[in-house]
């Protein structure tokens, strides 16, 4: 497999886990406040990125260290903690497409501050009609009802999702091992989470955790959707470059409506089907390049 090819399984992997984990996040929220899930599945994700590659990090500066700490906070705490935040004020409908917008404000940071990464028209190409096919899957039928403050809370965190995406490319440069730059922003991360924590009143009763459909989903949360899918994240912003990696994001609703179908037994309409045609023709134009582009790039 060439290094390309990789960066692309990487994303395809980091997106398929992360398009089914609204079901374990429903699970849990039976029992847990949103912030509980959030910072015991980090604290899952860490130990487990510590345990696969315990070596330290060494030879830091502060400049890198400013940025490690800026993706802590906009990618782990900051836009997790936004997103919840939305669902309480506006539909998960309009938060999922909202934040699908992710892909377009990460292509003009990108346009702002990288070189690297150029704009092309075929990616609005493919901007535009993935998000009229996640339109048609997040709504189906049903009539868009505007939140002005979910709506601009999940418009916040897709931003701070585009500002992580970029702050990961700068991370990728710095030569170190990805399970060890992962691991030092989920530590940020989880240190900017404690004072929503404490103030949320963070209950540690055991008998939650002995719940075995409880604890597997946490499980599952922290060492796939949080250790393993953000290293498989920052390989592919490694390999392809932030814009490139961003657009995965349109797969998300494609896969939560094949998790529903499989796991939750609903049944696929047929808005929700032109919609999941229109979303992957969306991310094939998005990342297609013609014969005079990778001319270009070669």
């Amino acid at each position: 497999m060439n290094k390309k090819a990789a960066g692309h399984l990487a994303a395809f992997i980091t997106f398929l886990i992360w398009g089914t984990t609204f079901i374990s996040t429903k699970v849990l929220l039976a029992d847990f406040k949103p912030i509980e899930i959030l910072f015991f599945r980090f604290v899952l994700g860490f130990l487990a990125l510590l345990i696969v590659y315990p070596r330290r990090m060494r030879g830091t500066d502060r400049r890198q260290e400013a940025v490690f700490t800026a993706a802590g906070l906009c990618g782990v705490c900051l836009y997790y903690l936004l997103e919840n935040i939305a669902l309480t004020y506006t539909t998960a409908s309009n938060v999922g497409v909202i934040i699908s917008i992710a892909p377009f404000f990460t292509a003009m940071l990108a346009h702002l501050f990288s070189k690297e990464e150029k704009l092309r028209t075929n990616f609005f190409i493919g901007f535009f009609v993935a998000m009229a096919g996640i339109f048609l899957i997040s709504f189906n039928g049903a009539k868009m009802q505007l939140s002005p403050v979910g709506d601009l809370l999940a418009a916040a965190a897709a931003v701070l999702w585009a500002c992580y995406s970029m702050l990961t490319r700068k991370i990728s440069g710095f030569g170190y091992h990805t399970v060890q730059t992962t691991r030092r922003v989920f530590a940020y991360g989880l240190l900017f989470m404690l004072p929503a924590l404490f103030l949320s009143g963070c209950r540690t009763t055991a008998a939650r955790f002995a719940n075995p459909v409880y604890l597997g989903n946490l499980i599952f949360l922290g060492l796939g959707a949080s250790a393993l899918c953000f290293v498989t994240w920052n390989t592919a912003v490694k390999i392809l470059g932030a814009v490139k990696t961003s657009v995965y994001i349109y797969l998300v609703p494609v896969i939560t409506v094949a998790a529903s179908v499989l796991i939750l037994k609903e049944k696929v309409t047929v808005m929700s089907g032109i919609g999941t045609v229109l979303t992957l023709i969306g991310l094939f134009f998005s990342e297609y390049r013609g014969k005079t582009q990778k001319q270009e790039a070669s």
